[in-house]
């Protein structure tokens, strides 16, 4: 239990700047207009640039970084296909509404990487943020499909191959994907930053890692959760208990060293994405009920994270 505590009180400092951006959002004239742009600059530029620089800053080991990346894939197929099966659950699939199910089937194995990026240098050390990142890299794609396939098929698209197309270029010019991929390239090809331009892009890491979590903060909101209590629960209980078992599991399976099991149950434990509600809003599904799950799973990731790593993590 100690660990635990010593978990929650190493992730103080990165929950309270969500804690804060959702005080400016709600309370002052920052508002939702004011950080909208504010997500769109860290997620296209600010983030990439934090994801290039901790790939590029030490060189690779391919074969440590296989054994995370199997497990990470592992962990994100098992996650998805409990949150696709809900409908079969004894007990919760005979009353369950497809179309609300296939739109906040993603809450149960998405993660914020605004999060991810931010604690994983806390919990692993400088080798943290690079091994994130491979996961990121791997998994975004993954979890995107996984997302979007449940609303293609219930929307019933009249034209499945060009929207399919368009997807899957989406996926292509993911800025932390090719952000990923650049970094991964490079590092291999034996390329550093020059010093002269070290300081500038810490500078902008360490932005993004602030503006980031505030902006997680203030896309927090509560829904109409009430419409479906009973399947909200099952979609959280496998994102913040199941998922961490199941990398404490895959850590072992995999033999995974410290760092990595660190990294593989933070990712585990993770507050899932906040462009859920985006996503499901933009699909013409309920967008208020997603992001009441979002908000939830944001606020329960501040038990989830110490659980997965201060006590799974110990066993």
């Amino acid at each position: 239990m100690l660990a635990a505590v010593n978990f929650a009180q190493l992730l103080f400092p990165d929950f309270s700047l969500i804690l804060v951006g959702y005080l400016l959002c709600r309370f002052t004239a920052l508002n939702r207009k004011v950080w909208e742009p504010v997500e769109a600059l860290v997620y296209y530029f600010l983030f990439p640039v934090l994801l290039f620089q901790s790939i590029v800053r030490s060189p690779l080991d391919l074969s440590a970084a296989s054994s995370l990346a199997g497990a990470g894939l592992t962990l994100a197929g098992l996650a998805i296909a409990l949150n696709y099966a809900m409908p079969w659950w004894p007990g919760l699939g005979a009353g369950l509404d497809r179309r609300l199910h296939a739109a906040s089937a993603q809450v149960g194995f998405r993660f914020n990487s605004f999060i991810a990026l931010a604690l994983a240098e806390r919990v692993a050390g400088p080798q943290g943020l690079q091994l994130v990142a491979v996961l990121i890299g791997l998994c975004v794609p993954v979890f995107n499909v996984g997302a979007v396939w449940p609303m293609f098929r219930q929307n019933a698209l009249r034209h499945p191959g060009t929207q399919r197309k368009g997807f899957a270029g989406e996926l292509i010019r993911n800025p932390l994907i090719l952000a990923t991929a650049s970094g991964v390239t490079a590092n291999l090809l034996g390329f550093h930053l020059p010093a002269w331009l070290e300081p500038t892009v810490t500078r902008i890491g360490g932005a993004s890692l602030a503006l980031g979590l505030m902006a997680a903060g203030a896309g927090m909101q509560l829904g109409s959760l009430a419409v479906a209590k009973g399947m909200g629960v099952a979609i959280l209980g496998v994102k913040h208990l199941a998922m961490p078992v199941m990398a404490w599991g895959l850590a072992r399976l995999f033999g995974l060293d410290a760092a990595q099991t660190a990294v593989l149950l933070m990712f585990s434990a993770l507050p899932t994405a906040s462009s859920c509600y985006v996503l499901a809003a933009r699909m013409g599904f309920n967008g208020a009920y997603v992001a009441g799950l979002v908000t939830l799973s944001t606020l329960l990731g501040m038990v989830s994270l110490p659980f997965a790593l201060g006590i799974l993590m110990k066993l």
